[in-house]
C-alpha cells in the first residue's frame, strides 16, 4: 500500500514529466517558426547589401579618380583599400547568408 508520501511524489514525478514533453513540443514549433522568419529576410537583406557595397564601391572609384587625376602619390594605396573594403563587405554578406541559410 502506497503512502500519501509516495502518492504525492509519483504525482509530481508524472506532471514534471508531461510538463516538459508539453513544453518541449511547443519549443521546437516556436524555434522552427523563428528560423522560418530568418530564413524569410535573409534574402532582400542580402540584396540590400550588395546595394550598399555597390554605392561604396562607386563613391571609391570617383575618390580614386579625384587623386588620380589631381596626381596624387598615394593613389595605389586609396584603391587598394577602397578595392579591399569591397570584397571584405561581399564576401562578409555572402558568408554571413551562408550562415543563415545554411
Amino acid at each position: 500500500m502506497k503512502t500519501k508520501l509516495q502518492r504525492c511524489a509519483t504525482l509530481v514525478a508524472m506532471s514534471a514529466v508531461a510538463t516538459a514533453a508539453w513544453a518541449q513540443g511547443n519549443g521546437v514549433a516556436a524555434i522552427e517558426k523563428a528560423n522560418a522568419e530568418i530564413q524569410s529576410y535573409v534574402e532582400p537583406i542580402t540584396n540590400l547589401f550588395y546595394v550598399v557595397c555597390a554605392v561604396i564601391g562607386l563613391i571609391g572609384a570617383v575618390k580614386v579618380y579625384g587623386k588620380w587625376s589631381a596626381g596624387s602619390s598615394d593613389t595605389t594605396r586609396t584603391a587598394a583599400s577602397w578595392f579591399g573594403a569591397c570584397v571584405f563587405a561581399i564576401v562578409a554578406v555572402t558568408a554571413i547568408r551562408a550562415f543563415f541559410i545554411g
